[in-house]
């Protein structure tokens, strides 16, 4: 039997990169799967995926919507229950840093960027969760929230407000282990460091931009021990594994670090991306 026969899992931001690569193993391992984003485009590219790795189409659940909006919220919880019945697995991915069209970084950037992050990386989380918590109570399901090492202990001054928000996800998701272990629920996260994924074409970089800063910093051995960037993968590989009480539980609370050894050489802060570009 698949890992995740029988189970019911919601990938927020799951069109793209690490979301997409989650929503397809977790289909391909037996799972149900509610998919979303706000481009149908690549939302459909990631059901192609899905059905190339042998998901099924009726195991999968389409909502297009933005997750900071409540009615989207509202719509991923009814019709994955209408579709499917439960909730077993809830994986927070979505989420993005925005930079400042003036050029501003650190604490000189727009405040109204700092409202948008906090929106999306950390209060959609919580009204998620809100929205799902009797469902995933009555199923004894498991959360994990996709995090970043952008929230520290070292410090990224091009994503300062990015980082804030994730630190306060990181918080969150101690502060939640705790409530609703209780309840036979696990919460845990992952916390990847430079991801291949179109984050950075989120920021604003063009692709050019892109393959000179993931070029840079991967050859950079006190950025990257491991001299290279990681694959979503990878990053879903570990999803699936903390979502899996056959595997993971007596994991409560924790932030997993998946950085290629970022944050043990410490170097990736203190190099200027600004001379990089």
């Amino acid at each position: 039997m698949a890992r995740f026969s029988n189970k019911v899992a919601i990938v927020t931001g799951s069109s793209s990169g690490i979301g997409r690569s989650t929503a397809v193993l977790l289909a391909k391992e037996g799972a149900k799967v509610t998919v979303t984003g706000r481009n149908p485009e690549k939302i459909r590219e990631t059901v192609d995926e899905i059905l190339k790795n042998g998901g099924k189409s009726e195991d999968v659940n389409i909502v297009i919507g933005d997750l900071t909006e409540s009615e989207c919220q509202a719509e991923l919880v009814k019709s994955t229950l209408e579709r499917f019945g439960k909730i077993d697995i809830l994986v927070n991915n979505a989420g993005a840093a925005f930079a400042d069209p003036s050029g501003k970084v650190g604490t000189e950037s727009n405040l109204g960027l700092f409202d948008d992050m906090l929106k999306l990386n950390l209060r959609s989380v919580i009204e998620l969760v809100q929205k799902c918590r009797p469902h995933l109570i009555a199923s004894k399901g498991d959360i994990v929230n996709v995090s970043s090492i952008a929230a520290g202990p070292s410090p990224f001054v091009y994503y300062t407000y990015y980082g804030v928000a994730k630190a306060g996800l990181d918080q969150l998701t101690r502060c939640m282990s705790i409530e609703f272990i209780p309840f036979g629920v696990r919460v845990n996260s992952v916390s990847p460091g430079l991801i291949s994924t179109g984050f950075l074409n989120a920021v604003g970089f063009p692709n050019d931009a892109v393959r000179k800063t993931e070029e840079y910093y991967a050859s950079q051995r006190d950025c990257i021990p491991a001299g290279r960037t990681g694959k979503p993968e990878e990053i879903a590989t570990l999803i699936a594994f903390l979502a899996d009480k056959n595997s993971s539980a007596f994991i409560i609370g924790q932030s997993v670090v998946i950085d290629g050894g970022t944050s043990l050489a410490l170097g990736m802060p203190s190099h200027d991306l600004s001379k990089v570009l």
